[in-house]
């Protein structure tokens, strides 16, 4: 991520923040439909993007193009096209991400979004077909929303239909696997956490993961979320992962770097 990216996220989060979290829902559904025009739109998309472009014409051209728009939604997005990008792709990345902090603090106390994200896509991994798709560039973002609904009406909550409907029709080219994670690693920082992935090829009991998540929060010194999921592949050990970090002490990595080594 570029430093003129760091910046123009930090501001628009900002700005989020000073909403207080009212409407939520509708304000981070509507970032989504401008990013869906924004990004079907490559004129629009650089002319929105062009850093020399005088920021009160890229304003005006929000408030022309998304009319329909709440005024919550339409402030985030001038926001947004004022601030300066990296590439014209991190504009669409930063609506996105707006968007999904939005969504995620409209939630009712209780309602786990990032379990909700995980467990879709834990679904969606185990079976091909599904993840064909929801995945596949051949199918439309019509079908694609449509089967989404489908699957997480009543079985899922209204914010995570809406961040998975979204992700499942504007990919910009990411696999699902990963449109999943990052949305969930945005929810989980959106309320002050951080996620660890924990692979394991047995399940652990509660008092393992326990002992697990509070010596990891003590490491890295904040509260983090475990999502925990498990790989008979592994043979035995633990994998890790929080955020780019990786700690491998899995039996199966060990015979590889030992395989490796004989190799040599």
């Amino acid at each position: 991520m570029g430093s003129a990216t760091s910046q123009a996220l930090a501001t628009a989060r900002e700005a989020l923040a000073k909403q207080g979290g009212k409407d939520g829902l509708t304000i981070g559904t509507q970032l989504f439909s401008a990013a869906h025009v924004i990004g079907g739109s490559p004129a629009l998309r650089s002319a929105l993007a062009d850093p020399s472009a005088d920021p009160e014409a890229k304003t005006a051209v929000i408030a022309k193009v998304f009319a329909s728009a709440g005024p919550a939604a339409r402030d985030l997005l001038s926001v947004l096209v004022a601030a300066r990008w990296s590439t014209h792709d991190d504009l669409l990345a930063g609506i996105e991400e707006i968007g999904i902090r939005a969504v995620a603090g409209s939630a009712a106390k209780g309602t786990s979004i990032e379990t909700e994200l995980f467990a879709f896509g834990d679904a969606v991994s185990s079976d091909a077909e599904l993840e064909l798709a929801v995945s596949s560039k051949l199918g439309s973002a019509e079908a694609k929303s449509a089967l989404v609904t489908a699957l997480l009406t009543k079985k899922a909550s209204a914010q995570t239909l809406a961040i998975v409907d979204h992700l499942v029709q504007q990919p910009r080219g990411r696999r699902i696997g990963g449109l999943l994670r990052g949305a969930a690693s945005i929810v989980a920082d959106q309320a002050g956490l951080t996620i660890a992935t924990v692979t394991t090829a047995a399940p652990l009991s509660a008092a393992q993961a326990k002992r697990l998540g509070d010596a990891l929060s003590k490491n890295y010194g904040r509260e983090l979320q475990l999502h925990l999921r498990v790989d008979p592949a592994l043979i035995g050990g633990v994998r890790v992962q929080v955020g780019d970090d990786v700690i491998d002490g899995s039996v199966a990595t060990r015979i590889t770097d030992l395989r490796l080594q004989l190799a040599s």
